[in-house]
């Protein structure tokens, strides 16, 4: 059906030594992407002169695609991430029960100093405190964990906590949440759902994050989505199984074309909206 929108340390130090030796010796077996430069997305002098948490959100704004990773070892993660961000993902998120999470996290983050890396599915305090010493420049959690919102109260560390209903969106936001995931998206009713969610919270940004496809990205983020969270769409399980590097490559690149596209078309609406 289609829908009418108006925009209005948990590590382990075995993983170390593997890492070590998955530094590239060779150059890419993909081209490196480049992103078309627009007033949406390319760095100005006043965006130098945020604090490290609004770049990051503004990031997250610009890009229109946060792309999280799983996978079953630590160097099946640096394989796949750095094929993702050289397709041209600017946002990636690794999850948690990735093995060596913090390791491949602070090695991407060596490696592709521009890119915006993070950690997700965070479900305690004590795990937040330690992808905060990794240097994850955002988190997420698949619901509001309290004593991490607390815990980060007046601090510089970007929290993306998980919501469902309008009142748990409220409730984060009241807490200090800068921006919330809704979670799970597809479940809840996907387009229609953030249409209407957007109604009433326009001032909230919202990251739809669960079952969403490539070819939906520019939808949700005209129904008011800020950014969408791709997973599997990027990261193809067949592709992942198979190693296959050139394909989440081109998925890659694809997503982030289709979500800078969107965030562009987002901002003139927003701009011929003024007037």
């Amino acid at each position: 059906m289609a829908v009418a929108c108006f925009i209005g340390l948990r590590s382990s130090s075995s993983f170390s030594s593997s890492l070590s030796k998955h530094r590239p010796t060779e150059t890419p077996r993909w081209p490196v992407a480049c992103s078309p430069i627009s007033s949406s997305s390319s760095p100005s002098s006043s965006q130098f002169s945020l604090s490290p948490l609004q770049q990051t959100l503004t990031h997250i704004h610009s890009s229109g695609v946060i792309a999280c990773l799983h996978a079953d070892s630590a160097e099946l993660a640096m394989e796949a991430a750095n094929a993702a961000l050289s397709g041209g993902i600017s946002v990636l998120e690794i999850m948690m029960s990735t093995p060596g999470v913090f390791e491949v996290l602070q090695r991407l983050m060596q490696e592709h100093p521009s890119k915006v890396i993070g950690v997700g599915t965070v479900l305690n305090a004590q795990d937040a405190k330690n992808v905060i010493a990794a240097g994850a420049k955002f988190f997420m959690s698949p619901a509001i964990i309290k004593g991490i919102l607390d815990e980060l109260q007046d601090k510089k560390f970007l929290y993306i906590p998980g919501v469902m209903t309008p009142t748990e969106i409220l409730s984060a936001y009241n807490a200090g949440a800068k921006i919330v995931k809704v979670y799970p998206v597809s479940a809840l009713g996907g387009l229609q759902y953030i249409s209407a969610l957007n109604k009433p919270f326009s001032h909230i940004p919202m990251v739809a994050s669960q079952g969403i496809t490539i070819d939906s990205v520019r939808e949700y983020i005209a129904c008011g989505a800020s950014s969408v969270v791709l997973s599997d769409a990027i990261f193809d399980k067949e592709a992942m199984s198979q190693r296959n590097f050139s394909a989440i490559y081109k998925l890659a690149k694809l997503a982030a074309s289709l979500g800078s596209k969107a965030v562009e078309r987002r901002r003139v609406l927003q701009e011929q909206d003024l007037f």
